[in-house]
C-alpha cells in the first residue's frame, strides 16, 4: 500500500465512521474471512461496520464469528440499502470491479461514500479513490493482516479476527501449496496461531463437513471426467439435473476443478457447471506452472482471476462451450506441452 493511500485512509479512520463492507458475489472462504475479520477490527476501533454480501454463500463457511451479522443484499435488501447509503467509507474486499457484485452495482455507484479496495486480482478498475492491489498477495486476508498492521493494529488482532483471517488464507493458498504462499504467508499465519486461530478446528470446518449428497455429486463429477492427453487438459461437466440428482447446495462444487491437476501430466484443468436460474454456465479453471487460466479466461470466457486460478461463464449450452474450449487447445498446445 503506497505511502499516500495509508495517511489517507488513516486520516479517514482517525474519527469514526459508518462503514459497509463488501465481498463480491457468491462469497468464497476469502472474501468472507476477509470482512469478517476487517468488520471485527474496525468495530473494536470504535466505527460501526456492516458486511453486505450480494447474496448467500456456503454453510461451511457461517461458523465463522460474526457471520450471524452479515446482510444479505438479496435476502434483506431494504435494510442493506440503508447501511449503504448512510455509509460514509465503503470497502470492497476480494474483487476489483464493481461488476462482481451483481445487483449491487448500482446501489454502490450511486453512493457518495469514500471507497477502499483491497484485492489481489489482476487488472483492477479505478472506482476506489483509495486502494490496495496487490497481485502478488496469497489471499486478501492476509492483505487485510497487512492494513492492520500498517494501521499499527496487529496487538489489536483477537481470536475472532485471527480464525477469520486464517480461513481466508489457508482457503486461497490450498492449504498453503499454491505458489502465492510465501515465507510471508507463514510468518502471517503464525502470528494469527499465537493470536487465537484454531487451525486445525478451521481446517476441520472447511474440509470435514460432507453430507453423502455431496460425495455422490463428486463422483458424478469424476465420472464425467474427459482427458485431453495431448493438451495436458482435464474438463469436468455438471449439468443442472446432475445437481438437482444429488440436492446441489451452494458450495458442493468448491474444489472439485482440482481432483484433475492431482493427475500426472496435467498442467490444465477446467468445470463447467451448468446454472439454469442464471441462464448460464459457470466455469472454473486451474493450472499449474506459466499457463496463465486468467489471460485464457478473459480473452475466451468473459472472465479472470489470478495466473492459475480463474472463474469465467459462457452463455451457451455445456455441448457448445465444451467444443468451443476444445477447439481452442490447439492454439495453446505448445504453451500446454513444452
Amino acid at each position: 500500500m503506497n505511502l499516500k493511500d495509508l495517511n489517507a485512509l488513516k486520516a479517514i479512520l482517525s474519527t469514526p465512521q459508518k462503514i459497509v463492507i463488501v465481498p463480491h458475489k457468491n462469497p468464497d472462504g476469502d472474501a468472507i474471512g476477509s470482512t469478517l475479520g476487517l468488520r471485527h477490527f474496525l468495530q473494536n476501533s470504535g466505527h460501526k461496520a456492516t458486511i453486505v454480501s450480494p447474496n448467500d454463500y456456503p454453510k461451511f463457511l457461517k461458523w465463522m464469528p460474526g457471520n450471524e451479522t452479515i446482510l444479505n443484499f438479496e435476502k434483506e435488501n431494504y435494510q442493506s440499502k440503508d447501511r449503504i447509503k448512510e455509509a460514509t467509507v465503503i470497502f470492497t474486499l476480494d474483487f476489483n470491479h464493481l461488476g462482481r457484485i451483481g445487483q449491487m452495482q448500482p446501489i454502490l455507484e450511486e453512493s457518495n461514500a469514500t471507497f477502499v479496495m483491497v484485492d489481489h486480482h489482476q487488472e483492477p478498475s479505478d472506482y476506489a479513490s483509495i486502494m490496495y492491489s496487490d497481485v502478488s498477495m496469497s489471499s486478501t486476508c492476509e492483505m487485510v493482516y497487512n492494513l492492520i498492521e500498517f494501521l499499527d493494529g496487529t496487538s489489536d488482532i483477537n481470536t475472532e479476527i485471527a480464525n477469520c483471517l486464517y480461513t481466508g488464507i489457508m482457503t486461497d493458498t490450498g492449504s498453503f501449496k499454491f505458489a502465492s504462499t510465501t515465507s510471508r504467508t507463514h510468518e502471517v499465519v503464525a502470528d494469527l496461531i499465537r493470536k487465537g486461530a484454531k487451525n486445525t478446528q478451521i481446517h476441520h470446518n472447511i474440509y470435514d463437513s460432507n453430507r453423502p449428497s455431496r460425495l455422490h455429486l463428486l463422483s458424478c463429477a469424476l465420472k464425467n471426467m474427459v482427458i485431453l492427453e495431448e493438451y495436458n487438459t482435464v474438463y469436468i461437466t455438471l449439468s443442472q439435473e446432475e445437481l438437482d440428482t444429488f440436492n446441489y447446495q451452494k458450495g458442493d462444487t468448491e474444489g472439485f476443478v482440482n481432483y484433475g491437476l492431482t493427475l500426472e501430466g496435467i498442467r490444465f484443468a477446467v468445470i463447467f457447471i451448468e446454472n439454469k436460474e442464471e441462464g448460464i454456465l459457470k466455469i472454473s479453471l486451474r493450472s499449474v506452472g506459466d499457463f496463465s487460466v486468467n489471460e485464457f479466461s478473459r480473452k475466451h470466457f468473459q472472465g479472470g482471476g489470478h495466473d492459475n486460478a480463474a472463474g469465467g461463464k459462457s452463455d451457451d449450452s455445456i455441448e457448445e462451450t465444451t467444443a468451443y474450449f476444445k477447439s481452442l487447445l490447439k492454439n495453446y498446445k505448445d504453451q500446454l506441452t513444452a
